[in-house]
């Protein structure tokens, strides 16, 4: 129940993003798919980072989905 109610306020606070991230999720991740992502503090330069998603990475995915 905790989880869901963080999952609910998430999604209003930030409604864009949770339907970017419920898109790219609705769509499949696959093996080798490259998922970038910048974080940008203010007064500070972007800092960007990405990775190769793997098998493993998709188990962990999948995982995570049954507890929301």
């Amino acid at each position: 129940m905790k989880m869901a109610n963080a999952k609910n306020t998430f999604e209003a606070n930030h409604p864009k993003f949770a339907a970017f991230l419920n898109k790219m999720f609705k769509e499949k991740i696959t093996e080798d798919t490259i998922i970038e992502i910048t974080v940008t503090k203010p007064g500070e330069e972007p800092v960007t980072g990405n990775m190769k998603v793997k098998q493993s990475d998709l188990e962990l995915l999948t995982e995570l989905k049954g507890l929301l």
